[in-house]
């Protein structure tokens, strides 16, 4: 399959050693943006006027520009914003998530699945936040999935998408967007000693992406992908425990411990890729 590397024409290029993006046939990938121009640190158009600290926010004005940074990328591709199809956020600070969020509606009035969580730095001191998408060609087939049993969201994302034979789930967290973690997601403080957190947050979440899965004709073991963010690293086992209930045949799985997610007391996020039924897959051992 024929690969190109990306160069946007207005992003900044990485002291690192990485490229900005690759397509390879209908997608790209693109690499995680900072807002720095790796000349200065945060350029000023990313950072906040010292001299004027009340008009304007440090989080938005970076958002800003990560944004039109990737947009660049994406149209070396051939394609837009309108095309992403999965998205990641990674925050220094969750509560500039709201102001954060308000930037997203600009640039996605049709917003993608995203995750988000909270880190504890990125690569340049002074920035806020690191944006990872992936897009898809304009001529593919894309709708947008809302699982029947799964909460609708607070903030500015579907749940997921279908593109092409690839369903791009938004991360879960155990929440109901009602009520905080319900009760269904955690350990009822009169009985502390029959159950487990963790445990009934993991089913939760993987009971509502089962829903966003089957709403596009898919299940759980169509799984090809798979990452865990955990607020806890202590609570692994007990959540792999749980992970076997839902995937006999496991997929490949990536595990990290975060600073924080973005409802209070839940204790972890999911995100999940698939295929559909009929897509050949073969698992592979080194």
């Amino acid at each position: 399959m024929q690969r190109e590397v990306l160069k946007g024409s207005a992003t900044p290029a990485p002291m690192a050693h990485y490229c900005q993006g690759v397509r390879v046939g209908d997608m790209i990938y693109a690499a995680g943006q900072i807002a720095s121009d790796y000349q200065t640190g945060v350029p000023s158009q990313a950072r906040q006027d010292p001299a004027f600290p009340y008009y304007g926010s440090h989080i938005q004005k970076q958002a800003r520009y990560i944004l039109q940074n990737l947009r660049s990328v994406l149209q070396a591709g051939g394609c837009d914003l309108k095309e992403v199809v999965k998205s990641q956020v990674f925050l220094t600070d969750l509560d500039d998530f709201f102001y954060f969020d308000q930037v997203w509606k600009e640039f996605f009035p049709s917003p993608p699945p995203r995750t988000t969580v909270e880190v504890s730095g990125l690569l340049v001191p002074g920035c806020r936040v690191e944006i990872d998408l992936w897009a898809v060609q304009p001529r593919m087939e894309r709708r947008v999935i809302a699982g029947a049993a799964t909460p609708t969201p607070m903030a500015h994302y579907c749940q997921g998408v279908l593109a092409g034979e690839t369903l791009y789930a938004a991360g879960q967290i155990a929440s109901d967007y009602k009520t905080g973690v319900p009760p269904e997601a955690r350990q009822d403080p009169a009985f502390p000693y029959y159950g487990s957190t963790i445990q009934k947050q993991a089913r939760y979440i993987l009971n509502n992406l089962r829903s966003v899965f089957q709403a596009a004709g898919c299940d759980l073991k169509d799984v090809v992908k798979s990452q865990v963010f955990l607020t806890d690293l202590n609570d692994f086992y007990y959540f792999d425990q749980v992970w076997k209930e839902f995937f006999a045949s496991p997929p490949p799985r990536t595990t990290v411990q975060v600073s924080g997610l973005l409802v209070p007391g839940c204790k972890v996020e999911i995100d999940l890729w698939g295929v559909r039924p009929g897509v050949k897959r073969e698992v592979v051992k080194g």
